[in-house]
């Protein structure tokens, strides 16, 4: 049987290392590594789309990721119980006009003895903002970026590959190179 751990129940610890995983699997931006975390049978709600299985969700994931250019995304702990798994979250993002969005929602996660996702129920609201107002800039393609949660939707801090990091009141933001 193939298994995805950490595995249910549980605990806050493995259900936060349960998010980081999924947070780097999706930053990473690749379809078919993100849809390895999921049951062959998986059920999704997303936005407006309903994949049913493995196969369906990673045909959406790439659909997503074509019209959603430099994807960055945090997720947080909101909840969990037993296998399932509700977390907030947060992403930006520019359309191939250069228009940039925040998207925040919310993401309710049912997962099998085996560790892989059954169930998942995003809920998501996008928000155009400009470029200067972009909060997220740490280096594309995945990797960890981990520092404990924010209540003020921190950014993560970690090796920064040429970009600099501060804390201020709204966020631990990523700098481009020259700003720090």
């Amino acid at each position: 049987m193939e298994t995805r751990p950490p595995l249910p129940p549980f605990t806050r610890e493995t259900a936060i290392e349960k998010i980081r995983l999924a947070e780097d699997g999706w930053n990473s931006r690749d379809p078919a590594r993100v849809a390895q975390a999921y049951s062959l049978d998986t059920r999704w709600r997303n936005r407006v789309d309903f994949p049913r299985g493995r196969a369906e969700a990673q045909a959406m994931l790439a659909r997503k990721w074509k019209r959603e250019l430099d994807y960055r995304l945090i997720k947080e702990l909101w909840a969990f119980d037993g296998n399932r798994i509700a977390v907030r979250f947060a992403y930006e993002w520019r359309d191939d006009a250069g228009q940039w969005y925040r998207s925040y929602g919310n993401e309710n996660w049912e997962f099998g003895v085996d560790g892989l996702m059954i169930d998942r129920h995003a809920s998501i609201n996008d928000m155009p903002i400009a470029e200067s107002e972009r909060k997220f800039f740490w280096p594309l393609g995945g990797g960890r970026t981990i520092i404990p949660g924010s209540a003020n939707w921190g950014c993560r801090k970690g090796p920064g590959a040429g970009h600099a990091w501060r804390e201020s009141a709204a966020c631990v933001v990523w700098l481009k190179p020259g700003l720090a």
